[in-house]
């Protein structure tokens, strides 16, 4: 055992606590990796505030970027000293890790949600109490992680670590669900809902791909300058009566893509209304729980669709070191969006997080 920092969220009310609890060695497939930043994620506040309703307390954070310490006796592909950004866990077994999505492996949810190992324990304690330190395969709100060996994946050391840890995620998430789930063809024209990280990760990835238009819908202005800033054609605030209209005129008959990045019900609904003939919606966006939508037959059956995308439908193995690359070479300045914050300003990275001052904040835990 070893005595380690972390930020537990208790309920959707109070805020993060900072404590000192116990962390396990790691077992045969297991690293234990001292996290040198992580990135919060949208999804890291919507699991706090029970938007997205998965057991609390639980140590949150799927976004760390950290430096091998010590490697279970059956990891082979790493070594101590490795810089690894961290993502999420799959069994490596069932078909869908075979053809390289882990992603939707068949054991997802009990891997990365539960907060526990899939065989119920957690590495991390209060004592004699389990505290549930394994979401998404990580916990990264910590100053010390043990993390499934598939988990980790290796960078360059060359590579700035600390503003490394959102490829696993966000960046993944939109850029993949350009590249990999939609796979627009050069000339294409996507409209894309939503300009936090990942929709303008979703930028980067469709100017990557060769879009000619590329549009992009948000509330607030700054976000929509910095869009442009990507490489966005057009943008847009969300003017619900005539947003659709306003998309088929720009698209002169309709968008050939379309990627939902903000889980608002009213822009799922805008980003299929928009589709040309033919023409595909992805949803990414964490819609409200329990949040229904009915389809327009009629409008769908010309050739439109809808899909739900996870983690950009990438292998994060190799996507991550790919994206990583890109960035080194100019093609992915993301880091033009990011703010640094000492781990123990995590609250206040929230809340500038959700007051859309910050687009994505950064925690440092320090090496």
């Amino acid at each position: 055992m070893r005595t380690i920092r972390a930020a537990i969220a208790m309920d959707p009310v109070e805020p993060f606590i900072l404590g000192d609890y116990e962390l396990e060695k790691p077992r045969a497939d297991e690293v234990l990796v001292k996290i040198v930043a992580s990135g919060i994620c949208h999804t890291d506040i919507a699991v706090k505030e029970q938007a997205v309703t998965l057991p609390l307390p639980m140590v949150l954070g799927h976004e760390g970027s950290g430096i091998v310490e010590r490697l279970g006796d059956g990891v082979k592909h790493l070594s101590v000293g490795d810089h690894v950004v961290l993502s999420g866990d799959s069994c490596g077994s069932c078909r869908k890790c075979h053809h390289g999505l882990p992603s939707y492996c068949d054991a997802f949810v009990e891997r990365n949600l539960t907060g526990c190992r899939v065989d119920g324990t957690s590495p991390l304690s209060a004592g004699s109490e389990p505290v549930r330190g394994r979401f998404v395969g990580q916990s990264s709100f910590a100053t010390h992680s043990v993390v499934p060996g598939r988990a980790a994946i290796r960078v360059d050391n060359h590579y700035p670590l600390e503003l490394l840890g959102p490829l696993g995620c966000g960046l993944t998430t939109g850029v993949g669900t350009v590249m990999n789930a939609l796979r627009p063809s050069a000339g294409s024209s996507i409209a894309i809902f939503g300009a936090g990280t990942v929709g303008l990760a979703a930028v980067m990835g469709a100017v990557l791909s060769g879009c000619h238009q590329i549009i992009v819908i948000d509330p607030i202005s700054s976000r929509r300058e910095m869009a442009l800033s990507m490489g966005a054609t057009h943008v847009l605030p969300p003017n619900d009566s005539a947003l659709v209209d306003e998309l088929l005129s720009l698209t002169r008959g309709g968008a050939d893509f379309s990627v939902e990045c903000s889980g608002v019900p009213e822009a799922v609904n805008a980003a299929v209304m928009c589709l040309a003939r033919p023409g595909w919606c992805a949803q990414v966006g964490a819609t409200p729980a329990g949040t229904l939508h009915p389809l327009d037959m009629d409008h769908v059956g010309f050739g439109r669709g809808i899909k739900g995308v996870v983690m950009g439908d990438a292998n994060p193995q190799t996507f991550v070191p790919y994206l990583a690359a890109l960035h080194a070479q100019g093609k992915l300045p993301y880091d033009r969006f990011v703010k640094f914050y000492d781990f123990s300003g995590i609250n206040q990275a929230i809340a500038d997080s959700k007051s859309g001052e910050v687009i994505k904040p950064i925690l440092r835990m320090g090496r």
